[in-house]
This record gives C-alpha cells, structure tokens and sequence, in this order.
C-alpha cells in the first residue's frame, strides 16, 4: 500500500500501475490507484492537521523560543503559485512553500566573474494547499516550526510581488528579512523594456542593462522614477498606464530589493528552490489532458508534497496517518 501510495504521487495512476506490473509483477488497477490515492492524501492532510494543533500548542506554552542554539541555522521560507484545473471551476491557483537551510558556498559570481562565498538554499521541505492564503500561512508556519525555525540564527521570507505573500510575512514570518525574489523583479522590468521598445533594439539593450544595474545596486526607487517619467511621455495612453503600473510595483517593493546588500550578507536572491517546486508539482497534475474534482487534487497535493519532502518525511507522515486513522 505504501509503494502505490509513493508511485501514484510520482505518476499519473496509469503509469503508475505499468511500473508496478513491471517491476514488481503486481497489477493494480488504475482506478485502485486513484482510490488508495484519495484515502492517503485525505489521512496525511488530517496528520498535517494534527502538526499544526501540536505545534500551536507548543507556541502558547513558550515563555521565550528557548534561545539560539550554538549550531543555529539559518533558515528561509520561499512561496510561489501555479495552476491546476478543476472541473467545473476552470483554471485555479494551489500555492506551494518552500521551507529551507540557507548556507555558504564557494563560487564565482555569474554578474561579475569574482570568486566569493553566497547564500544557497539546502535541505528544502514544502507546503502546498488549493485555496486561500490564511490556510496556506498557517501551513508554513506550521512546517516551519517542526522544522525548529524558532531556534535560527537569522530568517528569510521570498515571494514576488503579490500583496498576499507580503499579509503572510507580516503575520506569521515578521522579523525576517523579505525579498522580492530576483527573477520576478528582472522579469517585471523586461516587461518594461517591452512597453518602451516593443521592436528590440540596441537602445532597448542598454536601457534594461542599465536599469537592471540600478536594481541590483538597491536602486528600485530610482527605476520606478524612470519608469513614471516614460509613462509621462509616452504618447499611447495603454503603455503609459502599465508603465505606471510597472512603476508602483517597483515603488511598492522597493525595501524588499536591497540585492546587492541581501548577496553580500549571505542570503540567496532568487527563489529557484520553490518556483523548481510548483513545476514538479504541475508535472505531476497539470500533465496532457488532466482535469481534477477538487476533492482528488486536495487528497493528491499533500502526497506529492510528501515525496518531494524525502522519503523520511513521507515515511513520517505515513506513520503519523496510520497511528491515527489504522485501516478498515
């Protein structure tokens, strides 16, 4: 039962049954693997259920978090979104967070060629939920603190520029450093770039090198002042307004994207680790043709987020769901 429970989180229910014919000389029925799939993702959701009790039990009998450990870590959380359709409901977001150790490495640094030692995330774990972001920030905080976040040298909290990610740092992750991850932030000002010089050219070259420049030496101020007097002067009035727009989210985020101070103190800058994540978790369900009720991509998520985790967690979370819901 475990084995069909790992495979059909891996593979598609049809796959799955082929791998284990092969291998094993087992048959399982697809349609078995789908009901042992519904059963087990809806016991591991109710064993994540009984994390987050525990561990908001555990919070409410601290007088102090208990100090920083001599071998404290340093920890991030990193949050992303990707699609998944329903039937019924069309395309809808699940969310899905990245907790991590963040530690030094030796290497050389793609912008300038230098040698140094940078922030990269290691030992990942996640969190995934279809829905609403107030479920989904008790969920990281809750696997944030099972992970001992509260003993950590020092936090970080990476998103892009979503208002809700932010309401979530705010409430559960406060005292973190937040970063606007990078890849967003490039990615936002290419769109600029397209508003401004919808052709390509060399001048387009040069502006967006420049302003990258600007935005990596913390100068998002500066970028989005650029940006507003383009919107002022440009004759279109549709470019003009999302070049306005373009401005406030630079504006708007302009604390969280201090790059060249969140390098040189160690922490990563892009949020690979997690936006890695929501596409294995689309491999998974979003392949050709999948449509979900969303019972079934409830009851499947937090499997997938389990065997991505590591076979420990899963094995964790297995044990947790059998103790508390034994089979009939």
């Amino acid at each position: 039962m475990q084995l069909v429970t790992k495979l059909v989180a891996r593979l598609p229910y049809a796959e799955a049954a082929e791998v284990l014919q092969e291998i094993g000389g087992v048959w399982v029925a697809p349609s078995s693997g789908w009901r042992i799939a519904q059963e087990w993702g809806a016991r591991f959701q109710a064993a994540l259920e009984h994390e987050e009790v525990e561990q908001k039990a555990a919070a409410r009998a601290w007088s102090t978090p208990g100090g920083r450990r001599a071998d404290a870590q340093r920890m991030g959380v990193a949050v992303d979104g990707a699609m998944i359709n329903i039937r019924g409901e069309g395309w809808k977001e699940f969310k899905v967070g990245c907790i991590y150790d963040v530690e030094l490495e030796t290497r050389i640094d793609e912008r300038t060629g230098d040698q140094g030692e940078f922030g990269h995330t290691v030992r990942p774990s996640y969190v995934v939920h279809l829905g609403g972001p107030e479920i989904f920030g008790w969920q990281m905080w809750t696997e944030a603190q099972r992970r001992e976040w509260h003993y950590a040298a020092d936090t970080q909290m990476m998103g892009d520029g979503a208002a809700w990610i932010w309401t979530l740092h705010r409430e559960h992750f406060y005292d973190s450093l937040a970063t606007v991850d990078w890849y967003h932030a490039t990615d936002n000002l290419g769109k600029a770039k397209l508003l401004l010089y919808p052709q390509g050219c060399a001048a387009a070259s040069h502006w967006y090198n420049t302003h990258e420049e600007a935005l990596y030496q913390g100068h998002a101020e500066r970028v989005a002042q650029s940006l507003r007097t383009a919107a002022a002067d440009h004759a279109d009035p549709h470019p003009a307004e999302q070049l306005e727009k373009a401005a406030g989210y630079f504006t708007h985020n302009r604390d969280r994207m201090h790059y060249q101070d969140v390098r040189d103190d160690g922490w990563p800058i892009g949020s690979g680790v997690v936006e890695s994540a929501a596409k294995q978790f689309k491999a998974r369900v979003t392949g050709p043709g999948m449509r979900w009720n969303r019972s079934g991509a409830a009851h499947m998520l937090p499997l997938r987020a389990a065997v991505l985790t590591g076979a420990e967690r899963f094995q964790e979370l297995w044990s947790r769901a059998l103790a508390n819901s034994p089979p009939s």
